[in-house]
């Protein structure tokens, strides 16, 4: 059983619009979202082996704050692929994976990680910003990950609720 932990980007700042959409940093909001998502996964034990993420600068940003809080001491990758990316992008990301990983997460953005989730579970879910989803696997091997995979969606954490 592999474990997937979906994470989105927390809010980005629309203040400068001339500022291309992969260059926009978080906003007041988004710096104080990602630092609590990165608590909620110290304190629930959701610590991932590995982490993938979007180049955006946003995406970028949430993964600092949450490394920061967590304690999270594993690698992080960066992919330009998950910017702004359909759910293939990801499960090719994923399948490429060594099996030494049992918890990874993704970081990136909407519409593709709702997609995402509802590719792997059937659940239609919103994911709004600095939302975590984890999502059990029935695989054990990363290759073995395919829009046909039935995971489980086990919690979402939307930071309005926590």
């Amino acid at each position: 059983m592999k474990v997937l932990f979906i994470l989105r980007h927390a809010k980005s700042s629309w203040k400068d619009i001339s500022l291309p959409d992969h260059d926009r940093p978080l906003n007041k909001r988004g710096k104080e979202e990602a630092p609590l998502m990165g608590k909620l996964i110290r304190d629930e034990d959701l610590m991932p082996n590995l982490i993938l993420s979007s180049t955006a600068k946003r995406a970028h940003a949430t993964v600092e704050l949450v490394i920061e809080e967590s304690g999270y001491e594993g690698k992080v990758k960066y992919y330009r692929d998950l910017y702004a990316a359909e759910p293939e992008a990801f499960i090719r990301a994923l399948t490429g994976l060594s099996d030494d990983y049992e918890r990874v997460m993704v970081v990136g953005h909407n519409p593709g990680l709702e997609q995402l989730l509802e590719v792997l579970t059937g659940e239609n879910q919103p994911l709004p910003t600095a939302a975590l989803a984890e999502v059990q696997l029935p695989i054990q091997n990363w290759a073995d990950l395919s829009e046909d995979t039935e995971g489980k969606v086990t919690n979402i954490w939307r930071p309005k609720e926590i």
